[in-house]
């Protein structure tokens, strides 16, 4: 990858449906490559990649660094929100359709299917699938962080923890109450459905222009699909996000 896939980098390693990232985090999180050698290695390479690349790993760093500065963040909020996240039955029903990929939210099912088959979900899915649990859901980013732990071929729990966090808007982030809006995401990151179609198949046959919001098709059209409705508005996600915070 470091010989031909860095190039690509900088431009593609948000792009949900090409082998854009190196697929090098297991190998971070087992020990079997040093973030060291891989700078190395990304310098020699050369090129607006490697530095692209690198910033990443400065990222990861960063949360090591973060962790062993304040152990407790692993499992407390780093930054004290007052959130009083969501609990409940219908927490529950709505915890369990986001992880079995059944929210009626493309891009955040394909992310949670990839994961439970492939242990591994590309960065933009994560933070899609975080941001959605915790924001548009609001429930308690811990919820959605083991789960993840439980998954992942590289969780890192420095890594994993910390940008649950920020997702969540109790870490680090600058701007802790952004909300990312998974459909304008999608469009960005998948303008053509590939990604979703690859691991959403009951959209396989949807067009690009609708793949993102089937529940805007005719509604013989969505019954063929079997296909959940939204278990949620994003309006009303976002409005009680937004009281919550606002308390």
């Amino acid at each position: 990858w470091l010989r031909s896939g860095i190039d690509a980098y900088e431009e593609l390693h948000d792009a949900l449906a090409e082998d854009g990232t190196s697929r090098l985090s297991p190998h971070l999180h087992f020990g079997t490559l040093s973030p060291a050698e891989l700078v190395r290695r990304a310098w020699d390479a050369g090129g607006p990649g490697a530095e692209a690349f690198v910033r990443q790993l400065a990222w990861r760093d960063f949360h090591q660094q973060v962790l062993a500065a304040r152990p407790s963040a692993a499992h407390r909020n780093y930054r004290t929100r007052g959130d009083r996240w969501r609990t409940g039955r219908a927490a529950e029903r709505d915890v369990a359709a986001w992880r079995d990929g059944l929210t009626g939210y493309p891009v955040v099912d394909a992310a949670m299917r990839q994961l439970r088959h492939e242990g591994w979900i590309h960065n933009r899915g994560r933070l899609l699938a975080a941001g959605f649990l915790t924001k548009t859901l609001y429930v308690d980013w811990r919820t959605g962080a083991d789960h993840f732990l439980s998954l992942l071929v590289d969780g890192d729990v420095a890594e994993n923890q910390l940008n649950w966090q920020w997702a969540a808007g109790t870490g680090t982030d600058t701007r802790p109450n952004r909300v990312l809006n998974p459909v304008t995401q999608a469009r960005r990151f998948d303008p053509q459905g590939a990604y979703v179609r690859r691991w959403v198949p009951e959209l396989a046959d949807v067009a690009p222009r609708a793949v993102h919001e089937p529940w805007k098709l005719p509604a013989r059209e969505r019954e063929r699909l079997d296909y959940p409705e939204p278990i949620v508005d994003l309006a009303d996600g976002l409005a009680r996000f937004k009281a919550a915070r606002d308390r």
